[in-house]
């Protein structure tokens, strides 16, 4: 690409964001951030260690008074100028996405980078449309209206599979309604969250509203998370990890948001486009490499197209070219990491004692052998409770399994205890409107899967989590409603002080 850049060179200074400049982390310990297409290191840097974290949160406290005193205007201004600067920089924030995620180039820049880009300028006009319920005599005597207030500090965890989008998703919504924030992205994939603060610091935005420690789960994630100064948390990961986040925060009394796992149904009825659906899986599941949490894991396939659905999810998936992600011809790209490709061949390798491996299954070899590469892979004949099934494997991984009725159908793609996303594929309104209706996920698409944009919220129901993400509904999350009341009778001695003192 264009605008590539020596990684070393750009992060020499250390790969913390403390109060508007780059510093090393104090841990002792350090981090490689290593490209998964090669197994090559690009960036070795020093882990945030505890008093990173305070350094970030006393940073964050510090700004709140006069980054929440601006009017939404002024805010707003400050966020459009800030969505300018990243469009600015878009290539180079596509290379290094790339270069950390092993994500296709043409994903980065034609995905993350963009997707980023309309959220700043969504919320920069949100934030001027914080609104309560407008002034009223509610109870006769009094004039009440509702004020939404920004809480404080915000600390925030985001994952590794979308390091940029994620950034976004976690800073925007808090800084548009007048929070600060600190942000600990995933120790392996630090470079575009700190890349996104450094952009907000050109773009006018004040020292210390947006912070970024990049340090361990167990350790600085952990710290943040229980902070006494920070007051809410929003955190973006797998559901076991979700769940001690939830145990830390509740014991602290912090508000909290959780976006977790997923194992998201695809549900083809018989009058869906044969075509469409078989396109629509192919590319649903194989998005980001499958590590999407709304990836199409599961498609559930009414009786009389499966074998054609089947064979033509088959025959789309081999014409899928693996390669170097720098190449734009390349579709699918490396796993993250080799841990994870490991983890995603074990759940095939014992799939192939109750299940039929249709197409890939394994990890190529030649000159991809050097990168964390697995090919795309089609698995038939698994039972619905079985582990390909239940669990989320966040790899490049679709399961197709028959039903015979709308009713089986439905139930099955409910059969799970998570519910981020679904789709269903059919052309009769009435089964989509039915599908819409009865299918537990926080989206469900319908004749389509994975298309997300600003407006809209995305969240989960069950062990998927609570709260949302992007969209006007996401400020809920990052503000607080106080309710103010006036008197209007200039009297002293109310009628309900008798419920007190003395008789009427």
């Amino acid at each position: 690409m264009g605008n590539a850049f020596q990684v070393r060179d750009r992060f020499a200074e250390g790969a913390q964001y403390i109060g508007g400049r780059l510093r090393p982390g104090t841990s002792g310990r350090f981090q490689d951030v290593v490209d998964p297409a090669t197994g090559g290191t690009v960036l070795r840097y020093e882990l945030a260690g505890t008093d990173d974290v305070d350094a970030a949160v006393a940073a964050a406290r510090e700004a709140f008074p006069g980054w929440s005193g601006l009017t939404p205007g002024e805010r707003s201004e400050a966020l459009h100028r800030f969505a300018a600067v990243l469009d600015g920089r878009a290539d180079e924030l596509a290379y290094a996405e790339s270069l950390q995620c092993g994500k296709p180039v043409k994903l980065s820049a034609g995905f993350d980078v963009p997707g980023t880009v309309d959220n700043a300028s969504f919320f920069a006009g949100a934030a001027r449309h914080l609104e309560g319920k407008s002034a009223g005599e509610y109870s006769g005597d009094h004039t009440s209206y509702v004020r939404r207030e920004a809480l404080g500090v915000i600390g925030s965890v985001a994952p590794w599979n979308y390091p940029l989008q994620m950034a976004a998703w976690k800073i925007l919504p808090a800084v548009a309604a007048g929070n600060t924030i600190v942000l600990k992205p995933a120790e392996i994939t630090p470079l575009t969250s700190l890349m996104f603060a450094q952009a907000a610091t050109e773009a006018g935005i004040p020292d210390g509203v947006i912070n970024i420690v990049s340090g361990a789960g167990n350790d600085a994630g952990e710290h943040l998370v229980g902070h006494p100064d920070v007051v809410m948390t929003s955190f973006t990961g797998s559901t076991a990890v979700g769940k001690r986040v939830a145990a830390i925060a509740t014991s602290t009394v912090k508000r909290l948001h959780l976006e977790l796992g997923g194992k998201a149904p695809f549900l083809v009825f018989d009058d869906a486009d044969l075509e469409a659906a078989v396109h629509g899986a192919v590319a649903g599941s194989l998005i980001n490499t499958g590590q999407d949490c709304t990836a199409a894991t599961r498609a559930y396939v009414q009786r009389p197209l499966y074998d054609a659905f089947v064979s033509g999810v088959a025959a789309l998936m081999e014409s899928v070219r693996l390669g170097d992600p720098f190449d734009p011809s390349t579709d699918l790209g490396p796993l993250i990491s080799f841990q994870q490709r490991d983890r995603v061949a074990g759940f095939v390798d014992r799939a192939r004692a109750y299940a039929t491996v249709v197409t890939g299954g394994e990890a190529p070899g030649g000159d991809l052998a050097g990168g964390a590469y697995y090919r795309p892979t089609l698995i038939t004949d698994a039972a619905q409770d079985s582990e390909i099934v239940t669990s989320e494997i966040f790899g490049p991984v679709l399961v197709v399994l028959p039903f015979d009725t709308d009713d089986e159908g439905l139930r099955l793609a409910n059969d799970t205890p998570y519910g981020l996303a679904a789709s269903a594929w059919s052309t009769g309104l009435q089964r989509a409107n039915r599908a819409t209706r009865e299918i537990r996920a926080g989206c469900v698409w319908i004749n389509d899967h994975i298309p997300i944009i600003s407006e809209m919220p995305h969240g989960g129901y069950g062990a998927s989590g609570f709260g949302k993400d992007m969209s006007s509904y996401s400020m809920e999350e990052y503000t607080q409603v106080k309710h103010v009341m006036f008197d209007n009778t200039a009297v002293a001695a109310k009628g309900w002080h008798r419920t007190v003192f003395g008789d009427r």
